[in-house]
């Protein structure tokens, strides 16, 4: 499939890619999106919180909305999202990750870039419950390299599932480690590292077996964390065995359902393999829009509704 041309200028200051990430993450009003909380229990005793989100009208198609690392299912690019969609007559499941929603989940292990097996959970849990006809994913950083990877790495998936749609996703793990190690991106490996040193705090409290304070005095990188809990707590030998094996970008020619791939070429998040032109050009279902500017989930546009946000909506109105 040839690249897609990407029309996406934003304005002045916006096209600084860290100027358009910082914005959007910090600065951007929150657009309105009422949501009602589900709780799924699974069967390992631990719990997944969802945010549902109705159209005003009966529907029988729904999106699954996907954070991105240290993120919820209140972040401004959910909603946003969210809200463009519910507008068009579809239901909304934006999905919090194992200790996402605000309350400590159960087990010692979490959530991780790779773990599509909760995804499958969630998915047939919005099967059992409801009618769907229409089922799309949507993930936006950690959470699109997390549905790319479910989507290449099985054989069978429900017929329901239409299509998949990632923003700002880092397919190559290990690639998206090495430029947020870059000395202009300290602030945010500074934020996320903060955020997830919190999180093994607390495991240190509930799991003082597995979890310790000499090791919590470890995590001094990114790299370190995935190290010292990522990767042993989810069953991997080490970070970068973890990186290897849950990197979505091998598993792309392998996906047989329709996937829009949005990633800037400013994001600082990303490294070259997280382009992967060459692949696109040569696949029937990858496409790829690899616009000059919009950061790291920074495509800004008046009006509070983003680039991303209509350009995802006409995918799927092209595509479903």
């Amino acid at each position: 499939m040839p690249i897609v041309s990407s029309t996406y200028q934003p304005p002045g200051a916006f096209r600084n890619g860290h100027f358009s990430t910082i914005y959007s993450a910090k600065l951007r009003v929150s657009p309105k999106l009422a949501q009602t909380r589900e709780r799924l229990e699974l069967s390992d005793g631990d719990f997944i919180d969802l945010d549902l989100s109705f159209s005003e009208k009966e529907t029988n198609k729904i999106a699954v909305l996907l954070h991105g690392l240290e993120g919820n299912a209140q972040r401004t690019y959910i909603k946003g999202q969210g809200k463009v969609l519910v507008e068009d007559g579809w239901d909304i499941c934006a999905v919090n990750y194992r200790g996402c929603s605000g309350e400590p989940n159960r087990k010692y292990l979490s959530y991780n870039s790779g773990k599509t097996d909760d995804l499958e959970i969630v998915i047939d849990h919005l099967l059992e419950k409801d009618s769907y006809q229409k089922i799309v994913l949507i993930g936006f950083s950690l959470g699109g390299n997390l549905l790319l990877k479910y989507l290449g790495e099985r054989t069978h998936l429900p017929a329901q599932i239409k299509c998949g749609i990632a923003v700002s996703a880092p397919l190559s793990l290990k690639g998206s480690l090495d430029s947020l190690n870059k000395p202009l991106n300290w602030p945010y490996r500074t934020h996320f590292l903060i955020d997830l040193r919190k999180k093994y705090r607390q495991k240190t409290l509930l799991f003082p077996e597995k979890a310790t304070r000499s090791e919590l005095k470890e995590i001094k990188s990114l790299f370190a964390f995935d190290n010292i809990y990522t990767a042993p707590a989810h069953g991997f030998k080490d970070a970068l065995d973890y990186y290897e094996k849950n990197s979505s970008l091998q598993f792309l020619d392998k996906i047989s359902t329709p996937v829009f791939i949005l990633n800037a070429e400013n994001d600082s998040f990303l490294s070259a393999h997280c382009i992967p032109k060459e692949l696109a050009s040569n696949s029937k279902n990858i496409y790829l829009e690899a616009s000059k500017y919009g950061g790291h989930v920074g495509f800004y546009q008046p009006g509070n509704v983003y680039y991303n946000e209509t350009r995802c909506w006409k995918f799927l109105k092209e595509n479903i």
